[in-house]
């Protein structure tokens, strides 16, 4: 692990392997060590780079501050392929790093290849939903906002695991926390008060303009159990991304990077194989 400086601000990243760069995001609770089920696969054909965003371990936060936003993580990202001197990257991000991933590939397009979402996350404006379309809750029946709040307020509170409890489960259905395995649990638990910042994140909805903004060749990974927001954020992105290939992980859900890296691998690699 070593450190980049971006923004007034240093950067945890871990880095295997040689060849065209490929930047992996991690998303909501997770940190450079998510991608450890892809460090070695990826790194045979890509110099693989896994960045902490601002804020995620290995740093110490207490949520204090108003730099935890969608806006600076994406500019921290900017900043970041820039510091590394290579050119534009193949950019890959998971969940709400996948927010952050189309950002950049929107705003910053100079720097992005080829762009990889993992079940992106973040909700559909007005312009990508029709009148008769209504907000799809998460599991427990809240939205990502509701589950974020819910969270956040326990771990103000001082109950940690209870607020990354809350948080998972609501996204991910009952149960989903008491399944989860080491190390995973406690990257969650390290991570706990970022949700405290992401509660005033200011993610902004996807757009069908945002969607046309996109000029880099995108693949689209969605999980067998994929949540009907974040299928309906798929398809979207699946109709108006101009340069778009989708493909499904079996048997996972979404968390799918981990639960099958083999396919998850397979079908990255596969992907920029096509567009070397």
């Amino acid at each position: 692990m070593h450190v980049v400086h971006v923004n007034g601000y240093e950067m945890a990243c871990a880095e295997q392997g040689k060849g065209p760069p490929l930047l992996l995001i991690h998303g909501s609770l997770c940190d450079l060590r998510y991608w450890a089920p892809q460090m070695e696969a990826l790194g045979q054909h890509h110099r693989a780079i896994a960045p902490s965003l601002r804020h995620y371990w290995p740093a110490r936060w207490d949520g204090a501050g108003d730099d935890f936003t969608i806006g600076q993580h994406v500019g921290d990202v900017a900043a970041f392929i820039a510091a590394l001197g290579v050119g534009p990257v193949n950019l890959l991000g998971h969940s709400r790093g996948g927010h952050v991933a189309f950002r950049v590939a929107q705003h910053h397009p100079e720097w992005v290849r080829t762009l990889i979402l993992a079940e992106a996350g973040g909700a559909l404006n007005e312009t990508l939903q029709s009148p008769q379309t209504t907000a799809v809750p998460a599991p427990q029946g809240m939205s990502v906002a509701e589950a974020t709040a819910k969270g956040a307020e326990r771990v103000r509170q001082g109950d940690i695991e209870g607020g990354v409890a809350a948080f998972v489960d609501a996204l991910n259905g009952p149960g989903a926390w008491a399944a989860m395995e080491e190390p995973l649990r406690g990257m969650h638990l390290d991570n706990a008060h970022t949700l405290l910042g992401q509660v005033n994140e200011r993610r902004p909805p996807f757009s069908r303009a945002d969607m046309d903004a996109i000029r880099a060749p995108t693949l689209l990974i969605g999980s067998e159990g994929c949540s009907p927001p974040s299928a309906r954020t798929l398809d979207a992105m699946q109709r108006w991304i101009g340069d778009v290939t989708r493909v499904t992980i079996p048997g996972t859900t979404h968390m799918m990077s981990q639960q099958n890296p083999a396919a998850f691998n397979k079908a990255v690699l596969g992907f920029l194989a096509e567009r070397a």
